[in-house]
């Protein structure tokens, strides 16, 4: 049975490893990867804002190295407040038949389906409140961790430095764009630890770098410092979309891509100039065939809308924008959409079955069921005035 210490607005941990509110899911996962002899029987349902224990009978628990939950001692509300001390008077949901009890950080509910009366209020004239009673002997039925005052207004906190790793991460990537349309990346970046940039707190520092279509792979280098991984393209599955004279010739050397994975961003160099031809952005989205292996890109693009009595009017879409929103911004592609099979790669095991590209706005959408999964931003071809579809 795992022996867990609770830190309330931070983390469930022990001494080998800590869930740690605002940890990347990868991180969470490795974990549980590393530890599996111990935690058995993993179903993940992954969460930016709490921690949920939902069966505290199979985990040991305790607060500043005191137990409140074990299986010699049952977590009931004199346990609670004997280890954590005075709060604010708790409060019943009547639908879901929950006594909710709320310190800031932390929140325990107990279960009152199985009582023959809802808790009463007893007044206290002397101070304006009223206080609960609850029924002597009432155990915890879930127990949340969360960042704040309340669980009802809890957010998504900021990654903890501890969870860095000695990696640069990207707050958000907006698409630049010129007269002709998209012209590069502008990113924001946090680092934990010395170096340039500015600093924001003790440790965590913030800055900014641009890379642009064109810029060499050592102007890339010298802004986003080396990627997690350089990967060669030894086939180009979308050549048949090119012009047909293009079609036969073979390739003599491979473009290749820089992975940046903390940064959900891959660039695209040309195997000839080794210049930037293409961006592609990924949202991570779950049940997608390389989720979890890239941090979620958090991007803005301004889309041009060519709709009547509409030009030069510009909207904004995000990492969460649905498809169908898209489309009404942008209308529907001229040609139909390349569908994406991936059939050679080594994880075909994906729910949702292929996926479908579009090309609008020198961008291409890849597409699942109502939602973009990655964004491939590309410049055009000189030779044809149009789209250039790669599988990334």
């Amino acid at each position: 049975i795992l022996d867990l210490e609770v830190v309330p607005e931070r983390s469930l941990r022990n001494e080998q490893w800590k869930f740690t509110l605002g940890m990347p899911l990868a991180q969470a996962v490795a974990i549980l990867q590393k530890h599996c002899p111990i935690i058995k029987n993993v179903q993940v349902l992954y969460s930016e804002q709490v921690i949920e224990v939902y069966d505290l009978t199979k985990v040991k628990l305790k607060y500043c190295g005191v137990h409140f939950n074990s299986q010699a001692i049952a977590p009931t509300i004199e346990q609670i407040d004997q280890s954590f001390g005075a709060t604010h008077p708790g409060v019943y949901n009547s639908t879901e038949q929950l006594f909710h009890l709320n310190f800031r950080g932390l929140s325990f509910s107990f279960q009152l389906d199985s009582w023959t009366e809802a808790p009463k209020y007893e007044p206290n004239f002397a101070h304006g409140l009223a206080s609960l009673q609850i029924p002597h002997g009432a155990t915890v039925k879930r127990m949340y961790i969360y960042s704040g005052n309340s669980l009802q207004d809890t957010k998504a906190p900021m990654m903890p430095l501890s969870c860095f790793l000695g990696n640069v991460y990207a707050e958000s990537v907006d698409v630049l764009r010129d007269g002709t349309g998209p012209a590069g990346l502008r990113l924001c970046l946090l680092t934990a630890g010395c170096g340039p940039g500015l600093l924001t707190d003790a440790k965590m520092r913030v800055f900014e770098c641009s890379v642009c279509f064109g810029d060499s792979c050592q102007d890339a280098l010298s802004m986003l410092g080396s990627p997690h991984k350089v990967f060669y393209k030894s086939e180009d599955k979308m050549k048949i979309h090119s012009p047909s004279p293009h079609k036969q010739v073979p390739s003599k050397c491979n473009d290749y891509f820089f992975n940046y994975f903390t940064l959900g961003v891959d660039i695209l160099f040309d195997a000839n100039t080794h210049k930037v031809k293409k961006f592609v952005l990924h949202t991570s989205y779950p049940g997608h065939y390389n989720f979890n292996i890239y941090h979620c890109c958090e991007f803005k693009i301004l889309l041009v809308i060519k709709k009547e009595n509409a030009d030069g009017q510009t909207e904004t879409c995000t990492t969460y924008s649905k498809w169908n929103s898209i489309q009404e911004l942008l209308g529907h592609p001229v040609e139909k959409a390349v569908v994406l099979h991936r059939s050679s790669s080594p994880n075909t095991t994906s729910p949702f079955g292929s996926t479908f590209c579009f090309g609008l706005q020198q961008m291409i959408f890849e597409q699942w069921p109502a939602m973009c999964c990655c964004w491939h931003v590309c410049t055009k071809l000189k030779q044809t005035k149009k789209l250039q579809f790669q599988e990334a």
